[in-house]
């Protein structure tokens, strides 16, 4: 029988490490932690897929961290005998390949300088570990993480995005860095100046891979790993690992070790979820009674919560209609200023406001603790948004409450996302609302399982004349 983990030190995480857990107050172990942070110290390629809310980002920044200040330390980073031969044989899909490291003994906190390092084009130390992720908040989220553990280590990191100014990254990559936070438009703008030098990289992590590695990040993506050596460590991090991108995972990694946490689709047993079948002109009205009254928890009403609109216009539209309405609101999308994103995100965090609008920007990797209610005001058309939606609340074990409305038009997307979590969304209907007769209320009997497509087989008249007799016949 497996013994199970309890503390971040049975994970063989050094002195220093430990101190940065303790200054993050994780007090033991999540499962994707457990499982991940021992894998990726053995210098294994890994698949990590584990629900939202569950500490990936320290399932790798712990051990990379680990990693790279033993590679620093010993001047040559060790390469794992298993991958010390692997070639690249796929360019056109992407890097294969690995390199891994062994994790160090009990280091003093002044880091020595690496013997072996590159020298970035501004005259800083190169990175040594690469974290690839698809939003400026999630770079940001990492960044957290990470500083506050290599307060305790001594090492150094950097994050660069976009939206921001090139000349306080270019200042902070000029001093060198151990690991590099990055977006990918940023990323690829500074290594095309010259600015970052990416040929020392140890490990990359690429963190909501199944986002990174679809048709819209995948070109940038692949630009960036041929910038990278071949021999190196590759993790991937997400709450979703769909079928589509397994063949690319097969010829970027080798031999990876597999960490699932949760099926795909799976949504956290924490969220409370409800179907609010509703006419798109009474959306607005419905989502404001329920900020007002508290929902499914009938009380003095919402604090925090989370409002989901499939396009930037929608979500215009309706700060500006809860902004009329009286309530304390504010909006995030791509159109928005890095500037203004971040104020909105730190006065929703803070609880300086009730609620916050958004697009999809919102739904991966957001960590933001006490969001009474996420509200789907539109059903997102990609299911995997679904769960990442949802999964911003009921967060560290806590409860929350996930309402979707579905309008007559959405029953559609509707299906694809009970299809993909493999459950019926419960119906629900807010008390004492007054319904538009013409919203549509989906059949409680419907299934979760999608029917099997079969070849056209016709009824028995098929192929038949006006006579009665089949086409061709004799």
């Amino acid at each position: 029988m497996e013994t199970m983990i309890t503390t971040f030190a049975e994970l063989r995480l050094d002195e220093q490490i430990l101190s940065g857990v303790e200054s993050l107050g994780f007090a033991e172990p999540t499962p994707v932690q457990s499982q991940a942070i021992p894998l990726v110290l053995e210098g294994r390629d890994l698949v990590a897929s584990a629900q939202t809310g569950t500490g990936k980002t320290a399932a790798f920044v712990l051990p990379v961290l680990q990693l790279i200040a033993g590679f620093a330390a010993s001047g040559q980073p060790p390469i794992s005998e298993a991958v010390a031969e692997t070639l690249d044989t796929t360019p056109d899909v992407g890097e294969k390949s690995a390199e891994a490291g062994q994790p160090p003994r009990k280091r003093r906190r002044s880091r020595r300088r690496r013997k072996d390092a590159g020298t970035s084009a501004a005259g800083g130390h190169s990175p040594l570990a690469l974290v690839v992720t698809p939003t400026r908040e999630l770079a940001q989220q990492i960044e957290r993480v990470t500083s506050a553990v290599c307060e305790k280590t001594g090492q150094r990191a950097v994050i660069v995005i976009g939206g921001t100014r090139f000349d306080q990254q270019l200042k902070n990559l000029a001093r060198g860095c151990d690991l590099l936070v990055a977006t990918p438009g940023r990323l690829i703008d500074l290594v095309e100046r010259k600015a970052v030098d990416l040929s020392q990289i140890r490990i990359l992590v690429l963190d909501e891979a199944d986002r990174m590695l679809d048709m819209g990040f995948w070109p940038s993506v692949r630009r960036i790993m041929r910038s990278l050596p071949k021999k190196r460590q590759t993790l991937l991090f997400s709450a979703t690992i769909p079928q589509s991108i397994r063949s690319t995972i097969d010829a970027m990694l080798h031999d990876p070790a597999y960490v699932e946490i949760a099926r795909v689709g799976e949504t956290a047993a924490t969220v409370e979820e409800h179907l609010c079948p509703v006419t798109q002109g009474q959306k607005a009205l419905l989502l404001q009674d329920i900020i007002r009254t508290g929902g499914a928890e009938q009380g003095s009403g919402l604090e925090r919560v989370l409002v989901f609109c499939r396009t930037k216009q929608r979500v215009d539209d309706m700060r500006k209609a809860l902004a009329k309405a009286g309530f304390d609101v504010e909006e995030m999308h791509s159109d928005r200023t890095q500037k203004a994103r971040i104020k909105a995100l730190e006065r929703f965090r803070e609880g300086r406001v009730q609620v916050l609008v958004a697009t999809d920007i919102m739904s991966r990797g957001i960590d933001v603790s006490g969001i009474d209610a996420v509200i789907n005001f539109d059903v997102p058309l990609d299911p995997e948004d679904y769960v990442h939606r949802i999964g911003r609340t009921g967060r560290a074990g806590a409860a929350g409450h996930a309402y979707t409305f579905v309008a007559p038009d959405e029953l559609t997307p509707l299906r694809e996302i009970e299809y993909f979590t493999g459950k019926l969304i419960p119906l629900w209907d807010q008390p004492g609302f007054s319904y538009d007769e013409h919203r549509i209320i989906p059949n409680q009997a419907r299934s979760a399982v999608r029917p099997k497509r079969m070849m056209f087989s016709g009824s028995k008249m098929r192929g038949r004349g006006p006579s009665g007799r089949r086409f061709g016949s004799r």
